[in-house]
């Protein structure tokens, strides 16, 4: 094939044969990039980093699919990592589904955009048919609530902590955020949130204009959940001193711990001081799918918006998340109408142009994503999915706790276990160092000023003899340091 030849989909069917033969050949050098079950090829940075840098940046004449899909082959796809290895469990970073590979590449193919409705009909439809099954879902009532697919957590997080502020805004000072800017209170305005929150609460604040100080970070009791009576007591001294707390956000499932707030304790104060509540269920929204674990979850639908990542326990490719809210008007601060987009005789008219509930303008066709998983896998495949993750979890942590070399603070609620070696700080980073280079990913984080190593189990395929063959390798590892 010529690189002068631009070869788009069409009705031709060389066209369609050509492309057929580029996929077949793209999944050869996919399935020729590895041979074993490592996580990783072990590769050093600097090593890695002289390989790519010597693949050069964009020739003068083109090389072709073929020559380049060769080096891809060679240099690259080698030292991806491969998140479908029951050896790769260092952060909340899943392996996908088959299904959800297949949607990726009709995502790619058609290419739609979900700002307007003429840029996506079906596409647009069928995101609309999947936020009412989610509100449904998670407990909110769907002919009130509201909600759209969103790029990550992050942005489902930013999203509702907007939303707050603007709703907070309109009805305490009787000021419109949207058409007028922030209103002369809003250097008092705060935002609460654990104290191991995610950092996109602090990222929102920035965005917002009112900086890091304007959240106050909770305290945590030793199972790592909010501190709900530090929490009435940080109330009570801000609205004394003349603050405005507006939001506070109840984590479910904590990035390091899987820990679960007490949302119901958050509800009653959030309540009697008039706050918005965002539960931040990123990772423990895929407990809804258990029936053995969804309990832990139940008091999600008390809240007032949830961020839904399917990325992390869902296993879906990155990107897909959903932010939901339980009344619809609170995504209005999104809206804005434009001439060549989303006109409002449009809409009059039934056309559904959803850039007037995200933050983004072009957006991809996430959805279908999570139709084709949710349609394939069921509740009855999803709830095995979901209970084997946290049972090896749980399976992990009674292991390690009646181990003596090991300490495991923390007991799970979800599928992450924090735990290290009792030898120290150096060798639990040495032994993290060394697993990468064997091509087995493990993480580490900090808890108490102590280096910590931590497992984040979602692949189903992980069985209890693999834990076992792992922490026996750990410790191998610890005593050639000794």
């Amino acid at each position: 094939m010529s690189a002068t030849d631009p070869v788009l989909l069409s009705d031709s069917k060389e066209i369609q044969e050509r492309f057929s033969r580029m996929i077949r050949e793209t999944l050869s050098a996919i399935f020729n990039s590895f041979s074993d079950d490592s996580a990783f090829s072990g590769i050093g940075p600097y090593e890695l980093r002289e390989k790519i840098g010597a693949l050069g940046f964009l020739p003068e004449q083109g090389k072709g699919f073929e020559k380049v899909l060769e080096e891809t082959e060679k240099e690259i796809l080698p030292h991806l990592l491969r998140t479908w290895s029951t050896k790769y469990m260092p952060h909340l970073h899943s392996p996908v589904l088959t299904e959800t590979i297949c949607s990726e590449l009709i995502i790619a193919c058609f290419n739609d955009s979900m700002d307007s409705w003429d840029q996506g009909p079906a596409a647009t439809e069928l995101e609309e048919s999947m936020i009412h099954g989610l509100l449904a879902l998670y407990g909110f009532d769907p002919e009130k609530g509201d909600g759209c697919i969103t790029s990550g957590g992050s942005q489902s997080n930013i999203s509702a902590i907007i939303a707050a502020r603007d709703w907070y805004c309109a009805r305490k000072f009787n000021w419109d955020v949207k058409m007028n800017g922030l209103p002369p209170e809003y250097t008092k305005l705060r935002i609460y949130t654990s104290e191991i929150s995610h950092f996109s609460m602090d990222k929102a604040s920035h965005i917002l204009g009112m900086g890091y100080q304007a959240v106050r970070k909770i305290p945590v009791d030793s199972k790592c959940r909010i501190d709900v009576k530090a929490f009435a007591k940080m109330l009570e001294e801000d609205v004394a001193a003349g603050l405005y707390p507006y939001c506070a956000v109840a984590t479910f499932g904590t990035t390091d711990f899987g820990s679960i707030d007490d949302a119901v304790g958050m509800r009653e104060l959030c309540d009697r001081y008039g706050m918005h509540l965002h539960a931040d269920a990123a990772y423990g929204s895929g407990l809804i799918m258990s029936r053995q674990f969804r309990d832990r979850i139940k008091a999600i639908s008390i809240c007032d918006s949830i961020t839904v990542d399917f990325h992390k326990m869902f296993l879906l490719p990155i990107s897909c998340s959903a932010i939901l809210v339980k009344d619809r008007k609170l995504l209005e601060c999104f809206e804005l109408h434009a001439d060549y987009l989303n006109r409002e005789e449009d809409e009059e008219d039934g056309y559904i142009n959803l850039v007037g509930k995200s933050m983004q303008t072009t957006r991809r066709f996430d959805a279908l994503k999570v139709f084709m998983a949710f349609q394939t896998r069921g509740v009855d495949g999803y709830g095995k999915i979901i209970d084997t993750a946290v049972g090896n979890a749980m399976y992990f942590y009674k292991r390690i706790s009646e181990d003596p070399a090991f300490m495991a603070p923390v007991e799970p609620e979800l599928s992450s276990v924090v735990f290290a070696l009792k030898s120290g700080d150096e060798v639990n980073k040495k032994v993290r160092r060394l697993l990468l280079s064997e091509g087995t990913v493990i993480g580490q984080t900090v808890m108490d000023g102590r280096v910590m190593l931590k497992f984040t189990l979602l692949n189903p395929n992980l069985e209890h003899t693999q834990i076992d063959a792992i922490i026996k390798r750990i410790k191998e590892l610890e005593s050639s340091l000794l």
